[in-house]
Order: C-alpha cells, then sequence, then structure tokens
C-alpha cells in the first residue's frame, strides 16, 4: 500500500514574539510543499535525516505500531535553514503518513506534540491560519482563513539553525524589549484576519518584521519596505528566525507585481528573488492507494 501526505511551508510568520514572555507566532503557510510518501510493501528507501528519523520513530512509539518495515519517501520544494518551515513541514507529513500507512490517523495537536518533542516547531499542519506556541505548544487558537493575498519571496543570504537560534541567551530579553510593538502587530494581524482586511494584515506583518530588527537583522528590510510601498504592497513579512522575506500583494491588485520584484532586485543586489506564493489557509492533505485526489487529513 501507498500513501502520500503533504504539508505547506511557511514564507517566515506572519507576527512572532512574547506577549508576557509567553512565546507565540502566527502561521503564514503558502503553496510550497513537502510531500512524504511511505510504502509497507518494501519496493523503494529513502535517505532521510535524523530529525525525520526521530519523529518517525516517536510517531511509531506513540501508535504502538512494531510492525515497521516501511520505505520512506521525502520531496520537498522548501530549503532549509531559511524559516520556511522545511523541517516542519517533513515531520508533520511523515507523522500523518505512517499513521495513515498503519490505518490509524494523528490529530494535529498529536502532530503538535510529537514535532515540539524534537525541536521548535511552526503550526503549519493545522487547518487554517493559526496563533501557536512554535516552543511549548501551551498556545493553539485557530484565527480562520486568509484572504487572497500573494506574497514575493526573497532571500537575504545565510541559513539559521532554529535550535541554536531559540536557544540565545540573550532571546528572552531582546523578545521581552519588542513585546508592545508585538502586541500592536498581533491585533493587527488578528482583526485584519477576522474582518478578511488585508491592509490590516499587511501592516501588522511589517511592524512584527521591523521590531525583529534587533533579535535577527535583516539587510534591506528597510529599503524593501520603502519600495513596497510605492508599488502599493500590502507590506512586508519576515523569518523571524530565518533568512527570507516577503512582499504582500492583494491577490486582486497584482498589476505591479513584477515591475516591484524588479525595483528591488535592482536596489537589493544581495537579496534573491525566490518565486511568487499564494497565502493558504494551512493542514495537511492524503493521497492513499492507487488515488490521485489530495484529500484535506483533518
Amino acid at each position: 500500500m501507498m500513501v502520500k501526505v503533504k504539508a505547506p511551508g511557511s514564507c517566515g510568520e506572519l507576527v512572532q514574539g512574547t506577549i508576557k514572555g509567553n512565546n507565540f507566532l502566527i502561521t503564514c503557510p503558502i503553496d510550497l510543499y513537502s510531500e512524504v510518501t511511505v510504502l509497507t510493501d518494501l519496493r523503494q528507501f529513502g535517505i532521510i535525516g535524523s530529525k525525520l528519523r526521530l519523529a518517525i520513530d516517536k510517531t511509531l512509539h506513540y501508535l504502538q505500531i512494531t510492525d515497521n518495515q516501511l520505505s520512506i519517501a521525502v520531496k520537498s520544494d522548501l530549503p532549509s535553514g531559511k524559516g520556511m518551515a522545511s523541517s516542519s513541514a517533513d515531520i508533520s507529513a511523515a507523522c500523518q503518513a505512517i499513521a495513515l500507512g498503519a490505518g490509524k490517523s494523528l490529530t494535529p495537536d498529536e502532530i503538535a506534540d510529537i514535532a515540539l518533542s524534537i525541536e521548535p516547531t511552526d503550526g503549519i499542519f493545522y487547518p487554517g491560519i493559526m496563533l501557536f506556541d512554535h516552543i511549548h505548544g501551551q498556545l493553539r487558537r485557530s484565527l480562520g482563513k486568509p484572504p487572497e493575498i500573494m506574497i514575493a519571496v526573497f532571500d537575504v543570504g545565510g541559513e539559521v539553525d532554529t535550535l541554536y537560534f531559540n536557544r540565545r541567551n540573550d532571546l528572552i530579553r531582546l523578545n521581552r524589549e519588542k513585546e508592545a510593538q508585538v502586541e500592536r502587530a498581533l491585533e493587527m494581524v488578528i482583526t485584519g484576519l477576522r474582518q478578511r482586511n488585508s491592509v490590516l494584515i499587511g501592516r501588522g506583518a511589517t511592524l512584527s518584521a521591523m521590531a525583529n530588527q534587533k533579535i535577527l537583522y535583516k539587510p534591506y528590510l528597510e529599503k524593501m519596505i520603502k519600495i513596497s510601498q510605492r508599488f502599493g504592497a500590502l507590506g512586508v513579512n519576515a523569518a523571524h528566525s530565518g533568512t527570507v522575506l516577503g512582499i504582500m500583494f492583494d491577490s486582486q491588485s497584482l498589476a505591479d507585481h513584477s515591475e516591484c520584484i524588479a525595483a528591488v532586485q535592482d536596489a537589493c543586489p544581495d537579496t534573491r528573488y525566490i518565486r511568487t506564493v499564494k497565502l493558504i489557509a494551512g493542514g495537511l492533505e492524503k493521497q492513499e492507494g492507487e488515488s490521485d485526489e489530495w484529500k484535506a487529513c483533518f
């Protein structure tokens, strides 16, 4: 039997920080995916990393599956170390694929518990947009579905190790210092999602990106914000523990989209334009058996 599960990646986060010392992020799932295939008849083998192997072992243990003669293959659109939730997508898709291959299923909360026991985790596998504690999982709140927003994704260069970043000695202090800005950004984005107001979402995401500069500085962020305003974009969001920035556009008014990208590339020569993606509702999708149809897992 063959089971495929795909999980979306992210373009960083819409907001990230702490409120009263409690960690949180607002997910920014996009239409780039990590796809995990599980075969139960050992027709092929995949080479997988240590994090994914640990996730598989933990899933097998949690589901009390002792017959673990499974073949795993991973195909991903997501580069690692950039803040695009590549590990969270791999791990969540693998957990559910293992469960489905054994005739079982995991809830998003169960997947979160497994993933968080391995590393800080993005909540992209939950349906919709999530307010999520990416460190301890104490906060898990659905904020609904996003309006139609497109994001031009840029990489400012380098890589960030998520585990190392979240163990920084100065992180608690720096997060505390920006809490007032983060709280305003949080209110804007939550209100924007509730009202389906793309402008508010863009403003909140931009404020959060700017507030994060003292924690993980992004070259060209301020310049990209000015350029995006000139071309009528909604704002700029950031991978708060990664290297990508996203210029957000209302999908109904993309007339100056390509001109904005060209202007950024001209003014910010060390950045790399990756591609333009769609902000989507998160969640896992599956294919089982011979079906080519993708269906929601939850």
